[in-house]
């Protein structure tokens, strides 16, 4: 199979999610013997992972020898899933070279890069009921989180304790009904505000919030806050989709007085989510397509955002001077 050799991925229905740019497109064969599901670029956009039907995670060199001129180089081949991989996500870069996968195996994988040989090996596994459909790593300022969402209708947090070197597992049980289908981290943000920094005499632990977006089987998108007090999470529904919700994304937030999250679903539609920061109420922004949505994903500015459709066409869109958002470039393998 082929895939763009920028940090775009393939048009596949599930692989919107690293098309942040619109340079001119190049394919390479990524070796895969099967269905490609997710391309993600790393923090610098130097390096690809991509999953497979075929059970593999490859990992790509996007600028061999310093220069994007020349093929992309195939680094390494991670195996250890047994079904088809759905996902993977790269961490932050100041926590090392790690991935995570998840997988129809039930399993979710961390992986971590060898700084002396380059090679990949597994870190950490954990194996849940069911398929394991999304992953998502929190912002760098919460520490080493990783977030799951599993057709066993739960959210499962993966944290780091960097004191006994473990990784500490806590559940949303029963998140969704029927099903989780998509998970995405909010931007860090302080407690109470969108825009405005916490002061310095704040403890660091209380400066931000962490928050979740997720999307269920359900037919609806779930926010979740965490309340440290009570180590507890709290969820404000959002009802619109009238089929199953298969993609979230909270987009990055840049300093603007509002916070806006996409969410595409079965039922032919994106839903975009805006809330300023004088209320709790959230507005809505149908999209409507002509085929079943599989995923959204925005720019790392904030102000575009790539939908992926069932008839292979990836579109990006942007909010014009009147707040609605337009279709700017479309992009088909067609």
């Amino acid at each position: 199979m082929s895939i763009p050799s920028s940090t775009m991925p393939s048009t596949s229905p599930s692989s919107s999610s690293a098309l942040h740019q619109t340079a001119p497109i190049k394919t390479f064969s990524s070796e895969h013997q099967d269905m490609i599901h997710d391309a993600q670029a790393d923090y610098y956009g130097k390096r690809l992972a991509t999953c497979s039907s075929d059970c593999t995670i490859r990992i790509f060199d996007l600028a061999p020898g310093g220069t994007e001129q020349q093929e992309p180089k195939l680094l390494d081949v991670l195996t250890g899933h047994e079904g088809p991989v759905w996902q993977v996500s790269w961490a932050h870069p100041q926590f090392g070279s790690i991935l995570a996968s998840c997988s129809y195996d039930h399993k979710v994988i961390i992986w971590k890069e060898n700084q002396q040989t380059h090679k990949w090996a597994k870190v950490f596994d954990y194996r849940l009921d069911s398929s394991v459909n999304s992953i998502s790593w929190a912002p760098h300022e919460h520490g080493l989180h990783l977030a799951s969402a599993s057709s066993d209708c739960q959210i499962t947090i993966f944290s780091y304790d960097e004191q006994s070197n473990n990784w500490r597992v806590s559940n949303i049980r029963d998140a969704h009904k029927i099903g989780c289908n998509s998970v995405c981290w909010a931007p860090a943000s302080h407690t109470g505000a969108l825009v405005q920094q916490p002061s310095q005499d704040q403890p660091e632990s209380s400066k931000f919030v962490k928050r979740l977006v997720s999307g269920g089987s359900d037919n609806l998108v779930k926010i979740w806050e965490y309340n440290e007090s009570i180590n507890q999470w709290k969820d404000t529904t959002l009802e619109g989709h009238t089929d199953w919700v298969r993609d979230v994304s909270w987009a990055p937030n840049i300093g603007l007085p509002y916070e806006t999250i996409a969410s595409c679903s079965q039922d032919k539609t994106v839903i975009i989510w805006t809330r300023d920061q004088n209320s709790n109420q959230w507005s809505k922004q149908v999209l409507t397509f002509d085929h079943v949505v599989w995923r959204v994903s925005w720019s790392l500015t904030g102000n575009i955002l790539a939908v992926s459709t069932a008839d292979n066409e990836v579109t990006l869109w942007k909010e014009d001077v009147t707040g609605k958002y337009k279709k700017i470039s479309s992009l088909s393998d067609k």
